[in-house]
């Protein structure tokens, strides 16, 4: 149970560089939506302020009083080593998202017996509460977290990875963390873009984060791990559970949050949802608690084993591809179908050109200059 496994850090970051790869993103003379203005945005969105307190208080209590019972619960079942320990925050979750009145529209399904590494676009603090209803997962979260009020009981009580990116040798011991997490078949979710934007883009993934998951090199897959309906292209049928959950896969998850209170976000009114930049979050959580129920599409990804995956730019890469391609087609409204599925998911080791590679490269570069101050 976590209010937030991740978010922006303290320094500025509204101002975000425009991607080619996003023809949605605004040409320079029109900059981004600065975090003040979301806010102005925000108050403005609520028709009747005093409605919107009531509705706040009322929401605000109801969470309080779903959650604090449950705390020392869920403490109890992660002592006793309970395998409700790992549903019960997705029971929690599904409540919570109920409270805030936000409405999930999902297609596709995180697979619930294996090992999955989950990957994912950031908006805003909302996406934890989001993901957490649509499976029973955990997240990997900076260490700061842990040390925030309330927030980081949470995130503790559901079993949060968290990384100390300051410190090198402490990667080691997170990436055996993770590991062992995903041989005991749990679902762990990375925020691969380091931290959360504005909700009109997808930032280029910073391939450094995907060095805890280890992808190794590419071997022939193995019969029996995981059933035809369940599987991407490409992926044998499943003979056992037990077999199955030897295996780690992938599966991509785009974020894409469309209305609030029945109407319409735009390229300029989404950021009113998004947690980015220097925003303040207390303030933030009271103002979408004012602001009625919220609309997030959910798009889950074929499940591709990760030993697929040559290194972890290959993975960034194709990680990177697939959610910006159905966030942009959410952004522009139509949601993806069938035919959309990227056949790519067939062999995504060797999918990718040099020249994606050579940019996953110098943008992983960046990246390990920029993740001790950034990240998540």
């Amino acid at each position: 149970m976590v209010i937030s496994a991740s978010g922006p850090s303290l320094a500025r970051r509204h101002d975000l560089p425009r991607s080619k790869a996003d023809p949605l993103a605004p040409p320079p003379n029109q900059p981004l939506l600065s975090p003040q203005v979301a806010d102005s945005q925000a108050q403005g969105a609520i028709a009747k302020p005093m409605t919107g307190v009531i509705r706040a208080t009322l929401v605000l209590t109801g969470f309080l009083l779903l959650t604090l019972p449950l705390m020392p619960l869920q403490w109890l079942l992660i002592k006793a080593g309970s395998r409700r320990q790992r549903r019960l925050p997705h029971w929690y979750h599904r409540q919570v998202c109920r409270l805030l009145g936000i409405r999930i529209h999902q297609k596709g399904e995180i697979r619930d017996k294996f090992a999955v590494l989950v990957i994912s676009n950031h908006v805003t603090w909302l996406d934890v509460p989001v993901l957490s209803a649509v499976a029973a997962v955990s997240f990997v979260a900076k260490k700061e977290i842990a040390s925030w009020p309330l927030a980081g009981s949470l995130a503790r009580l559901q079993r949060t990875v968290f990384v100390d990116r300051r410190r090198r040798s402490a990667v080691g011991a997170t990436s055996n963390e993770i590991a062992a997490r995903l041989r005991a078949g749990d679902h762990v979710v990375l925020f691969a873009e380091g931290t959360s934007s504005d909700g009109n883009r997808v930032l280029p993934f910073k391939t450094s984060l995907f060095a805890a998951a280890k992808p190794g090199r590419p071997h022939a897959r193995r019969a029996g791990t995981l059933p035809d309906e369940q599987a991407g292209p490409g992926v044998a049928p499943a003979n056992s559970d037990d077999d199955a959950k030897t295996q780690v896969f992938v599966q991509t998850v785009a974020l894409t949050y469309t209305s609030i209170h029945g109407l319409p976000l735009t390229r300029l009114s989404r950021p009113v949802v998004a947690w980015y930049g220097d925003m303040e979050m207390i303030s933030h959580v009271w103002t979408l608690l004012k602001a009625g129920p919220i609309d997030i599409h959910v798009e889950v990804g074929a499940a591709v084993p990760l030993d697929d995956f040559a290194d972890r730019k290959a993975l960034a890469c194709f990680a990177e591809e697939e959610i910006r391609g159905r966030v942009l087609r959410m952004l522009r409204g139509r949601s993806s179908d069938a035919s959309d599925a990227p056949a790519k998911t067939t062999r995504p080791a060797k999918s990718w050109s040099q020249r994606d590679l050579m940019r996953s490269n110098v943008e992983d570069s960046r990246s390990n200059v920029e993740d001790s101050a950034n990240w998540p």
